[in-house]
């Protein structure tokens, strides 16, 4: 069976998703789960950047190197390559729904819907805000990538 492939998206790609993706990969090497795991935006603004430096160093309070990743705009492709794919917000799911082209494979979800009690819930977006949002957001995807390693973990 092949690894289960995981796209994580918000706006630009070089905040939220980025945590997100490296959340997830850490939770799933913790639990012995291989996996595919990437993110991306609905925007092209950030195209080829860097993740923020202030999602870097939130990364980082946790030992994981995110200084690799490279901002990207979704692809129709990505509808295709992945399994799932999770919005950190309700209007990026609208924006994905909008722009999935029709008999995709991937399953469109918001990211906080893995997490009970969170359903519905956008992660905070901490971009105008100081490092402390950075923190929150790492909190939050870290919490739902546990989640999602341990459904994957009770599907096996």
């Amino acid at each position: 069976m092949a690894e289960p492939a995981f796209l994580f998206v918000c706006l630009g790609n070089i905040c939220r998703s980025p945590l997100a993706e490296a959340a997830f990969r850490a939770a799933a090497e913790d639990a012995g789960v291989a996996v595919i795991a990437d993110s991306a935006g609905t925007g092209g603004w950030h195209a080829g950047e860097q993740p923020d430096r202030r999602s870097i160093a939130a990364a980082a309070k946790h030992g994981i190197d995110i200084t690799g990743q490279r901002a990207r705009q979704v692809t129709r492709e990505d509808f295709d390559r992945f399994d799932h794919i999770l919005a950190l917000d309700p209007q990026n799911l609208a924006d994905l729904r909008r722009i999935a082209p029709d008999g995709a494979r991937a399953r469109l979800r918001l990211l906080l819907d893995a997490v009970p009690g969170w359903e519905g819930r956008a992660v905070d977006d901490p971009y105008y805000g100081g490092p402390e949002g950075f923190d929150r957001t790492w909190a939050e995807v870290r919490t739902a990538a546990d989640r999602l390693v341990e459904e994957l973990v009770q599907t096996r």
